[in-house]
């Protein structure tokens, strides 16, 4: 089965703050807000790239506050992904919103128009941090709006974010463990970027704030990615995905940004996935068997993994092994 997800970005629709960090527009690469004409064209070009058989579609709407946007507004926009979701055509609509914005006349609203999962921007579970990076919500709107996601039987994302003002490692890894107990499906997890036309950005400017390094916020996002793997809590994204101006300096002031962020993060939980079944710090020779599907991953990003265990070992040697199962590995040492 694969999986795939049409992106319908809304940015900065009925966001009642501006979080330090928040340049939507640059992100997304989105200046107007969509029609729900433009909608309907939008699903069916990504459909025509899409396989017949074999794969699972939801339409998503990210970028703003999708509950915060007036009714009517809501209904035309969720009216187009439903006709899919009735067609067949595609098998769930996923909605992107804050927490304070969750109350049981809008999940009954989101229930009529067959939405399925709704992510909520906790950002962070530390009251600090979220009044630092201007939120204007708590952990326990977080907590609260969980529960009743839950309750109504939606699958229930929580999004969050590392390094931000007054964050740390400890705060970030408490962050996630809450994110466990609140019984989320699914995550996302965004290390902070500064774009310029932020609040963040005069902040950098100033030397208020000091941003990861990618070296930081790898490290820290694969941690926890198996503290989520170890519970069965979904890892939908790590890092943000940009649009172009963030490879021409535009928008782009500072942060631990990757266009493979996701893949260097991979290549840290390999890393330590391997590590950890290595009784022996020198050897002759070391081989590594993977799942084919995980063998890029197991190598590292640009085969940092193989030249990290090179180090100790005279040769290193990956072998795809169909008899193992996503995750499963084996290695032998000598």
């Amino acid at each position: 089965m694969h999986y795939y997800k049409i992106p319908v970005f809304v940015p900065e629709l009925a966001c009642p703050f501006r979080c330090v960090y928040c340049n939507q527009y640059d992100i997304s690469g989105v200046s107007d807000v969509p029609e729900a004409g433009e909608v309907e064209g939008l699903i069916n070009k990504h459909l025509s790239t899409m396989p017949d058989n074999n794969c699972h579609v939801e339409v998503a709407f990210f970028g703003g506050n999708f509950t915060g946007i007036n009714i009517i507004k809501q209904q035309e926009y969720l009216s187009v992904a439903r006709k899919f979701v009735k067609a067949g055509k595609i098998d769930g609509i996923r909605v992107s919103t804050r927490p304070d914005y969750i109350n049981d006349e809008i999940l009954k609203n989101l229930k009529i128009y067959d939405v399925t999962a709704i992510e909520i921007g906790a950002q962070s579970m530390d009251d600090g941090v979220l009044l630092a990076a201007g939120r204007g919500h708590t952990s326990l709107d977080v907590k609260n709006a969980a529960g009743m996601i839950i309750k109504n039987n939606f699958e229930l994302g929580i999004q969050m974010m590392t390094g931000l003002p007054g964050d740390t490692v400890e705060k970030a890894i408490d962050t996630a463990k809450r994110i466990v107990e609140l019984k989320a499906d699914t995550t996302r997890i965004y290390p902070a970027l500064v774009l310029k036309n932020s609040s963040l950005a005069a902040m950098y400017r100033d030397n208020i704030y000091t941003p990861q390094t990618l070296e930081e916020a790898v490290a820290l996002c694969a941690e926890i990615f198996i503290l989520f793997e170890k519970v069965g809590v979904k890892v939908l994204r790590m890092g943000l995905h940009p649009s172009e101006s963030f490879y021409d300096g535009e928008s782009l002031l500072a942060g631990p940004f990757h266009p493979a962020f996701g893949e260097l993060v991979m290549s840290k939980v390999w890393n330590k996935r391997i590590a950890a079944n290595i009784k022996q710090n020198i050897g002759e020779e070391l081989k590594i068997y993977v799942n084919p599907t995980q063998l890029n991953q197991a190598i590292g990003h640009k085969s940092s993994n193989k030249k990290h265990f090179s180090k100790s070992f005279d040769k290193v040697k990956y072998f795809a092994d169909r008899s193992l199962k996503k995750d499963q590995f084996h290695v032998d040492y000598r």
